[in-house]
């Protein structure tokens, strides 16, 4: 009934929450908003990865990885620790039972009351209840504030762990490409080396037929060798990529695994719309962590506040006692207690008022915090949508470069056959023709790590 009673009446003094505005522009600069496709945030991982093998991966990253099983612990470690501060809003009864068994001298104690010889004499006494202890009357709303920082604070671990989600499932994407990247140039470099190793053949020939000079031969062996340490290179650079992607997915990358997709499909992910700021305060969880930070802090001024007001704790206690344990429930062996406490702050040096500047403080900093996050939030989108577009376009821009590189050097190489043209030649177009063959697979790997990078900064991926 007192629970009851100071629920009812009881209020808090915690401030009426204003979201702060978001400090950021009304759009991204050049976008269009698109009408009719589903959100980032709203899109699931499963419908965003279009490829079966990393769609796999990501699976098993969400089940193994350790930073994410941590981040769902924390999430449970919180739920606790709310329940343990709303518990204070309720009165803790306890049952109680006990036998007492004493001997004291019996000088001045009066004959027949039970004394024995030697001057001393022994009683009994059992004794049952229940009651409560300290309980406080929540009248100004400092235990209610308590419960409501610490459950901001659990609306908070809830959104950091999607946020580790949305983390994890870009970290995987990314570096399985990486790993797909370096598997690509491992292929190139062995493709070139086929090609200068048949060049090379070609020059000793005709070196040894006394047709072409010693620095044609040397040249085509220089090709040779350094294709053989490009190879060393890039199987070193995919052996690491896949050690990094056994890492995220927490166990040793399993066999058995569907095929992968061609590395130069445009349909690996979905498409997705840039949306609106507006619509990223509400959906990213790394925003909606930083709001319930703020919340929590504005919770502890109602605490700070109520510290300035008289506490109420209740002390009760019924029951029953008996010299006799047979006796122990009978008639007229009934006892209570009824002891209530007020305490009323008169000084403490400063305390007090410190405690509630340190709160304003702290939410002034929480509220920075939050426009913080917008902004970063915001520069993350734009960034990776500028780099989506520009890395479309380089790519479209790289395919006529490659085909251009590719006749110079069918030409050159023939010039050189037909023995018009000297080796120079061959060795400089073959090597423009690789770095651009690199460059686009480079611009490939960046386009996909940016179509990731925009799904993540719009806040997909947790679902």
């Amino acid at each position: 009934m007192i629970a009851a009673a100071s629920l009812g009446s009881g209020c808090t003094m915690i401030p009426k929450y204003e979201r702060p505005a978001a400090p950021v522009a009304a759009a991204y600069p050049g976008t269009n908003i698109a009408s009719g496709q589903l959100p980032a945030a709203e899109l699931s991982w499963t419908n965003f990865i279009a490829e079966p093998r990393l769609a796999t991966l990501i699976g098993l990253a969400l089940t193994n990885n350790r930073d994410l099983r941590v981040a769902v612990l924390n999430v449970e470690e919180s739920r606790a620790q709310y329940r343990i501060s709303r518990a204070d809003l309720f009165p803790t009864v306890d049952a109680t039972g006990s036998f007492t068994r004493s001997q004291a001298s019996a000088i001045g104690v009066s004959p027949g009351s039970g004394g024995s010889s030697g001057g001393s004499y022994t009683s009994s006494e059992w004794s049952a209840g229940i009651g409560t202890t300290d309980y406080e009357v929540d009248l100004f709303g400092r235990v209610r504030s308590l419960s409501r920082e610490a459950l901001e604070k659990y609306f908070a671990t809830v959104e950091a762990r999607r946020s580790a989600q949305i983390t994890l499932v870009a970290e995987v994407a990314t570096q399985y490409f990486a790993l797909r990247q370096a598997e690509e140039q491992l292929g190139l470099a062995r493709q070139t080396l086929g090609a200068v190793q048949e060049s090379y053949a070609l020059n000793q020939a005709t070196f040894d037929a006394g047709a072409t000079t010693e620095l044609d031969l040397r040249t085509a062996e220089g090709q040779v060798q350094t294709a053989k340490i490009n190879i060393l290179d890039y199987e070193r650079q995919r052996r690491q990529a896949a050690n990094a992607l056994a890492l995220l997915v927490g166990e040793p990358i399993p066999a058995g695994l569907p095929d992968s997709g061609p590395f130069d499909s445009t349909h690996l992910l979905a498409a997705i719309p840039a949306g609106l700021p507006s619509e990223l305060v509400e959906r990213r969880p790394d925003i909606l962590e930083a709001e319930h930070t703020l919340k929590a802090a504005n919770a502890d001024i109602g605490s700070a506040r109520a510290a300035f007001f008289p506490r109420i704790t209740l002390t009760t206690s019924i029951g029953t006692t008996s010299s006799q344990f047979s006796q122990l429930f009978g008639a007229g062996t009934g006892v209570w207690s009824f002891a209530p406490q007020i305490t009323v702050p008169i000084f403490a040096g400063g305390q007090l008022r410190a405690d509630l500047d340190a709160a304003r403080i702290n939410r002034s900093i929480e509220v920075a915090n939050y426009e913080k996050a917008i902004q970063t939030a915001f520069r993350e989108v734009a960034d990776a949508l500028e780099g989506t577009t520009a890395y479309a376009a380089e790519l479209a821009e790289q395919a006529t470069l490659i085909a251009a590189q590719s006749r110079r050097y069918e030409l050159a190489n023939l010039r050189y056959r037909q023995g018009e043209d000297t080796y120079l030649n061959v060795l400089s177009a073959q090597q423009d023709l690789y770095s651009a063959q690199q460059s686009r697979l480079l611009t490939q790997f960046s386009l996909l790590a940016g179509q990731i990078s925009l799904y993540q900064a719009l806040g997909g991926g947790w679902k």
